[in-house]
């Protein structure tokens, strides 16, 4: 555990703590000081920290357009089905991979990984027609895929990593009590790996909720776009760009995000530190 035993020692801690503190949050302070700025102060030679006269006006117009609230809804959808199904096939192709010994399983394991290869843009070309053939372009369903397709490998190792730890004599036991292997894992590993499952889920879903490449190429209807798209669409122009307006939509946009980490932390950190280190 750090001490800081001297003031010297605890003026520089907090001196490297605040610049920190600075470059972290400054960027996040200037967002919502921006979005409550009348258009006058932003577009300004030299603009000022502080409004010198704040207003709403950014956030009544933004629910009162109508939008918002459909493209909150399509990324709900999209974002958090996907976290669903990324959490439920990562789950049995990683007890499969750590608990089970069969021909193939390692090179397998090693042939999901290696997806994460690619850049994501390389996997769109490939996907794009692939959707397009079976008609998911324009769909919530073709969305979801496309982000499972993506989260899948990473999560199927992060829950790997935690079900190697897990021990195998309890596994044992319980098939020597005549356990079958589908109870073993959803009444006996799946509560010992809630933290790596709540972790995947997260991380998926503020994956998908912060997308932007895939959503903009898989979804051309305005009824069906998502978050990050529509925010991109709406309020960024060539000729004139309502930067209050996108500021607004952005913290807005960003809440179910941070409120579900907020809730989910405990979760996250334990699931991300859990494969660390062998039990």
């Amino acid at each position: 555990m750090l001490k800081l035993l001297t003031w010297r020692a605890r003026f520089a801690f907090w001196a490297v703590f605040a610049v920190i503190a600075s470059f972290l949050f400054l960027p996040l302070v200037w967002m919502v000081l921006t979005s409550i700025k009348p258009e006058s102060e932003i577009f300004v030679r030299f603009p000022t920290l502080w409004p010198n006269a704040p207003t709403l006006g950014s956030y009544t117009s933004l629910f009162g357009r109508g939008d918002m609230v459909s493209n909150l809804k399509n990324s709900l959808i999209t974002a958090g089905g996907g976290a669903l199904l990324t959490v439920f096939l990562a789950t049995y192709a990683a007890y499969s991979f750590a608990k089970f010994r069969y021909r193939g399983r390692k090179p397998l394991m090693f042939l999901m990984l290696s997806a994460q290869m690619f850049p994501f843009a390389m996997l769109l070309i490939s996907l794009y027609p692939l959707l397009q053939q079976f008609g998911l372009l324009n769909t919530h369903l073709g969305l979801i895929l496309a982000y499972i397709i993506l989260a899948l490998p990473s999560g199927t190792y992060m829950l790997y990593s935690y079900f190697v730890n897990i021990p195998t004599e309890i596994i044992e036991a319980a098939r020597a009590d005549g356990a079958g292997e589908l109870y073993i894992l959803h009444r006996i590993v799946l509560p010992l790996a809630m933290p790596a499952m709540v972790t995947v889920g997260l991380y998926s879903f503020m994956w998908a909720w912060n997308d932007l490449l895939f959503s903009l190429t898989l979804i051309t209807k305005p009824e069906l776009r998502t978050v990050g798209p529509a925010l991109l669409l709406n309020y960024i122009g060539e000729s004139k760009s309502d930067w209050a307006g996108a500021m607004a939509a952005s913290i807005v946009s960003s809440l179910p995000v941070v409120i579900g980490f907020a809730f989910l932390q405990k979760f996250f950190i334990q699931g991300l530190t859990a494969g660390a280190v062998k039990s």
